[in-house]
């Protein structure tokens, strides 16, 4: 038999859809939250629609839409209140219904707070770093900053400014509003430090492949780590509003090799 089992795997593969390929332990650990809170939101949903629909077939009666259409208001609602005396009687003080549906919320947020808490721990956790990834706002445009960490790689600081191409300069096969003419190069497999500011307005650097999203704010330094685990080019754009070309800001993001990182940073690419 089918099952709510079923329908419940169905809603997960149609709803995962809409969400990004995750690329980080962090990312990862955000899509598996999200399902496991969709869980009780279903079972909490079709509770309550159900609660619905049966308090509609219940205290429906075709004498309301009659009384209705001659505008007699009071007698209606008189109608109506006496239907609900009629079925509400004996549970207008059930003491053991009202622990239940206020225990059973505490209980579900409970649930629901102990591993909320644990990612939030886990998102905020810092590891040394082995690249520094400095991004500033501009408007409207990226300007970065990598830096090599020693021991892990010893390099000149790259700086490099990365502006979305228009589109009547596109190729084929490149993304409308999500190509840059500068592409970050970062390495798989490497603790990698993001640390954001901006020098006019507030922007917001975020890439949901890697499940990162910090505030870019003038005068102040935000920062993340990055642990990214395969190769491939990841989009991500600006998701604050900062202006009249605000949605001209995308972000790539190219993962590569450890080696061919370290071909990229000594120019002999």
């Amino acid at each position: 038999m089918f099952g709510f089992h079923g329908l419940f795997s169905i809603m997960f593969f149609i709803i995962a859809n809409y969400l990004p390929d995750p690329v980080t332990y962090s990312m990862e650990s955000i899509v598996f939250f999200f399902r496991d809170t969709m869980t009780f939101i279903y079972v909490i949903g079709f509770f309550v629609f159900w609660i619905l629909y049966r308090c509609i077939v219940i205290f429906h009666n075709k004498y309301n839409l009659i009384v209705l259409r001659n505008n007699n208001k009071y007698h209606k609602g008189l109608f109506f209140f006496r239907k609900i005396s009629f079925y509400a009687k004996g549970i207008k003080h059930f003491s053991s219904l009202e622990v239940i549906w206020t225990l059973f919320p505490a209980i579900i947020l409970i649930i629901l707070g102990i591993p909320s808490f644990s990612l939030l721990y886990f998102l905020e956790e810092f590891s040394e770093p082995h690249v520094v990834l400095k991004v500033e706002g501009h408007q409207w445009y990226w300007h970065y900053q990598v830096k090599g960490s020693p021991p892990y790689y010893s390099f000149d600081n790259i700086n490099f400014d990365s502006y979305m191409i228009p589109c009547e300069s596109l190729k084929l096969g490149q993304l409308r509003l999500l190509e840059v003419d500068m592409k970050v190069y970062l390495p798989v497999h490497t603790h990698i430090q993001i640390v954001a500011t901006s020098v006019d307005v507030i922007h917001s650097w975020s890439v949901p492949s890697l499940g990162v999203k910090i505030d870019c704010c003038p005068g102040r330094l935000n920062e993340s780590m990055l642990y990214m685990r395969r190769q491939g080019v990841f989009y991500g754009q600006c998701s604050e509003i900062c202006g009249m070309n605000h949605a001209f800001m995308p972000i790539v993001i190219r993962c590569i090799k450890p080696s061919d990182f370290a071909c990229y940073v000594s120019n002999s690419w």
